[in-house]
């Protein structure tokens, strides 16, 4: 019998549902269908529920529900069915973002694809795939994305500064940084996209189960969409 899914107590008013301890597409699948399942669910005392890339985490005041009833509840709706092979989410989209990669613009894309046992063209084929926002985490908006099972390298000891935009790879995953930031993750391009937008109405562009595919661009597309100072990066966005 597999260890998961699983349930732990976190806190006085935690819950985390577990569907795995290493990343993989159905756990990911999982953890966002089973998120969505509880929201609409909208249980007394469940005041909030989030995403990592294998988890589900509810937020719940303990004077309203116990946790063993909520823990009752849960394991019951973790058995109503298979979670690693449901539909994703209804509601979600697809940005499909200009990016310039390698270059000035992308300067360790040739280091990571040689790590990656990559020549360029298949690098750069593996980059403008769609890629699932597998969770938001580390900084404001910042996506996860993946999976890039291609570009499962490590991290590196040095650290380089990636400006707001940039696009890194490691561990198989993408991200897109929404400031300037310091990374062991490898800088392979820049897009303008801003994940993170604190004066608008929703201030995190990307939400978790949304497809990112970058569409490979020149350094003088960039520019005129960097001189719009258009927050989307140029992006068009579809219903997905």
């Amino acid at each position: 019998m597999s260890e998961f899914p699983r349930i732990a107590a976190v806190g006085l008013g935690g819950v985390l549902v577990r569907f795995a301890d290493h990343l993989s597409e159905p756990a990911n699948r999982a953890a966002l269908a089973f998120r969505r399942t509880v929201e609409d669910a909208a249980w007394d005392g469940v005041a909030e529920c989030a995403t990592s890339l294998t988890s589900t985490f509810l937020r719940f005041d303990p004077l309203v529900v116990e946790f063993d009833d909520l823990a009752a509840r849960l394991n019951a709706l973790l058995a109503s069915r298979d979670w690693y092979d449901v539909p994703l989410p209804t509601g979600r989209r697809r940005f499909i973002v200009p990016c310039v990669f390698g270059g000035d613009h992308g300067p360790q894309f040739g280091a990571a694809a040689d790590a990656a046992g990559l020549d360029h063209a298949a690098a750069l084929a593996a980059l403008c795939a769609p890629l699932r926002v597998m969770t938001i985490g580390f900084a404001p908006g910042l996506p996860y994305m993946g999976a890039l099972p291609d570009f499962d390298i490590a991290r590196l000891s040095d650290l380089v500064s990636v400006p707001a935009g940039g696009v890194a790879v490691a561990i198989g995953q993408a991200i897109v940084f929404p400031n300037l930031s310091p990374t062991g993750w490898r800088y392979v391009g820049q897009s303008a996209l801003r994940p993170f937008q604190p004066g608008a109405a929703q201030p995190f562009l990307l939400n978790a189960g949304d497809e990112v595919q970058f569409r490979a661009a020149d350094p003088d597309e960039l520019q005129a969409i960097s001189d719009a100072a258009d927050p989307m990066g140029g992006a068009e966005v579809t219903a997905i």
